[in-house]
């Protein structure tokens, strides 16, 4: 239906009416820039932390509280994290290793808690993570945790061991799996390429649809993608984004087994780039202890938890590779360190223990 004269005459109003709301908007984030420019240089001669989520956590939820509408509290959290993370690339550039190639979900966790301003350091492994993040190539970084449906994740729970870098933050992200490949159709998948976990979380759909193709485990979801742009009787399971990437169909999307599938991704640094967050009123503390080998020793680990009152969400172990049948057990529990009845707990627990170490204390993901 064309516009009638009067309605055209409105609509070209109305975008000039838009084009300098926008000249305002520019002009005021410009200036905002400029006051975050003047803070990075106080924090620079403090020597103090540039990046202080605890910081954007508030900044964002006031600005929420006081948001009239229309635009919704999503969206208008999306849009201030954004503007802090431009602000505080002025500041100081802030470093983050990531699990890569581009588009891994880890990637996207990452971009979910910095902002788009990140520079982004793609590594091959968790192994590579942890590395660039305790040698301080890079400021932060971003490592998978914990997966609702598979559990663990292994190798991460070993890394945090010996690793000096402690977590000040988690994201959790709804995982969506998708089968990528150069074409949109299922007829001639010989390989289906993903990181283990992926492959795992996709077993039943695999096999019902494609049960003669072969699993084969890479070191991320978007390198299995990466490989299946290079042969077509090859498909990855990725997300839309490495899609995107790798310029790939989307031959099913979600065939993940649970509909509800989430990952828990840590936010780890050293300490002295950034301490223990404060608390927030929803933290969560984690830790890995050891105990001597001994009846009844794993029971009396939670028997300060219980005495103080404190809730344990996650109860883990892991083989010590000593040889001797000895556990790494790691553990989270509901609160923070410096709230009086963990850290009753806490010294108490430590007591018992044969190995323990705190790996961090740090808010809750929403």
């Amino acid at each position: 239906m064309s516009q009638t004269p009067l309605q055209s005459q409105a609509l070209a109003a109305l975008r000039v009416q838009i084009d300098g709301i926008d000249a305002q908007l520019l002009q005021l984030l410009n200036e905002r820039a400029r006051v975050a420019e003047q803070v990075g240089d106080i924090k620079r001669a403090e020597g103090s932390a540039f990046f202080r989520p605890d910081r954007v956590t508030q900044v964002i939820e006031k600005i929420t509280q006081n948001n009239p509408g229309p635009l919704k509290a999503e969206h208008v959290q999306t849009i201030w994290r954004e503007i802090m993370s431009a602000c505080l690339a002025l500041e100081a550039p802030q470093r983050v290793a990531v699990l890569g190639p581009q588009g891994t979900f880890c990637e996207q966790a990452a971009l979910e808690f910095f902002g788009s301003a990140a520079q982004l350091i793609y590594c091959a492994s968790f192994d590579e993570v942890f590395h660039a993040t305790a040698a301080g190539t890079a400021h932060f970084g971003v490592v998978g945790m914990e997966n609702s449906t598979e559990g663990v994740v292994a190798r991460s729970l070993d890394l945090f061991l010996r690793s000096p870098v402690h977590v000040v933050g988690e994201v959790s992200l709804m995982i969506r799996h998708n089968l990528l490949r150069s074409s949109d159709s299922l007829q001639g998948i010989e390989a289906v390429l993903a990181h283990p976990q992926a492959l795992a979380q996709c077993q039943g759909w695999l096999s019902q649809n494609l049960p003669q193709a072969e699993r084969r485990a890479v070191s991320s979801n978007a390198e299995g993608a990466r490989l299946a742009s290079t042969n077509p009787a090859w498909a990855g399971i990725a997300s839309e984004r490495a899609a995107t990437q790798f310029g790939l169909h989307i031959a099913r999307h979600a065939i993940q087994d649970e509909a509800h599938n989430k990952t828990r991704f840590a936010v780890i640094c050293l300490p002295q780039t950034l301490a223990t967050p404060p608390a927030s009123g929803r933290d969560c503390t984690s830790l890995v202890v050891s105990v001597p080998n001994r009846p009844g020793a794993v029971h009396d680990l939670l028997v300060p938890l219980k005495v103080h009152g404190v809730s344990m969400t996650r109860f883990e172990s892991r083989p010590a590779k000593s040889g001797q049948w000895e556990y790494f057990f790691y553990i989270d529990i509901e609160g923070h360190i410096t709230q009086a009845p963990v850290a009753a707990a806490l010294e108490q627990l430590q007591q018992l223990c044969a190995f323990y170490k705190v790996l961090g204390s740090y808010p809750e993901s929403q």
